[in-house]
């Protein structure tokens, strides 16, 4: 891997796992510049990197040489920042959701191909072992056909998680469990699959997290155009966070994911997969998994590479795409037909 500059736009609490990554690689990885708009969270993580400047406005990486911008922002600033980004002719890898609205994330889309600059997006539970393997198997066709997947987030976020001037609220956040936490299975099962979907059926509540605006409890009915079935739970409420579930059928065989392991059963034969993780994670981090190390360096590695494409802007379009459909489907009370 080539040396690469690097600047951070957001210095809260998923700063500390990119923190971790870059002080693996200090050979490669010039951290030269933090950014967060309160100046004391900046040059907290300024301070681990020998030259790196504390910013408070993301418009000034205009004047410093960088290579590579990640965008660490609650959700509402991802569209206006990556397009500002993007157009200052830096490459950019973002956090998940691309965008809060739909329009925004396509628009993405098209100036990312109009300036010729990268813009990935986190989708770090592709990274997952097993869900390689899987995937791997499945395109060969070894598996045979989908028939159905089921998902299950049962995770607990308490009032205080919803204090910031951001969570839980329909402009900001654009949602609740599914584009916060779910988020990440819908992306999961639309990634193994490989296939359009062709209608959502969803519905979305607050039962318990009552003082936010946003849902605290989602299902969808997810329908493929092969008519393989995705049954989808997700809830905020429970009393922990429980490793999340995904449970893959095919013609010849199932995966089941339990946290980061995923088991694989084809022909009668079952073998378990255990996630091979290229960093030790802080206890408080884990549920935001270990792999965002090997997404981080994978796109590092490819930045000058023209075919390089595992998780395009396009791509984490799709996984939005069913994310306001589910919204859509509970706001009507109806199934909402893809046209793809």
């Amino acid at each position: 891997m080539k040396e690469l500059r690097i600047a951070v736009v957001g210095c809260g609490r998923i700063a500390q796992v990119y923190n971790e990554i870059f002080q693996k690689y200090p050979e490669n990885i010039k951290v030269i510049a933090a950014v967060d708009i309160q100046i004391e969270r900046a040059q907290a993580f300024a301070e681990n990197f020998k030259g790196c400047v504390a910013l408070t406005d993301y418009k000034d990486l205009g004047n410093l040489n960088i290579d590579i911008v990640h965008i660490l922002t609650p959700h509402f600033l991802h569209a206006e920042q990556s397009s500002k980004l993007l157009e200052m002719g830096y490459h950019v890898l973002q956090e998940k959701p691309i965008a809060i609205e739909l329009s925004d994330a396509k628009a993405l889309c098209e100036l990312a191909n109009k300036v010729d600059k990268k813009l990935g997006v986190i989708s770090q539970n592709r990274y997952i072992t097993g869900i390689q393997k899987l995937k791997k198997l499945f395109d060969s066709g070894e598996l045979g056909k989908l028939k159905g997947v089921s998902s299950l987030l049962n995770w607990w976020r308490p009032p205080s998680y919803y204090e910031c001037d951001w969570k839980g609220h329909w402009e900001t956040e654009g949602g609740g469990v599914v584009i916060d936490q779910a988020i990440h299975s819908l992306d999961l099962v639309r990634y193994i699959a490989g296939e359009e979907v062709r209608s959502v059926h969803g519905f979305i509540d607050k039962r318990v997290i009552t003082q936010i605006e946003v849902e605290d409890v989602a299902n969808a009915l997810i329908e493929f155009k092969s008519g393989a079935r995705y049954i989808f739970n997700a809830c905020n409420y429970f009393f922990e966070n429980t490793p999340i579930r995904i449970d893959f059928y095919f013609e010849r065989g199932t995966a089941f994911l339990h946290g980061e392991q995923v088991e694989i059963t084809m022909d009668g034969k079952s073998h378990i997969y255990k996630n091979e993780s290229p960093q030790e994670i802080l206890e408080t981090l884990s549920y935001w998994g270990a792999n965002h190390e090997k997404q981080v360096i994978e796109f590092y590695e490819n930045i000058d590479n023209p075919d390089y494409n595992f998780v395009t802007p396009e791509d984490a379009t799709k996984s939005l795409e069913i994310v306001r459909a589910i919204y859509k489907s509970s706001q009507k009370g109806e199934k909402v037909i893809f046209n793809h």
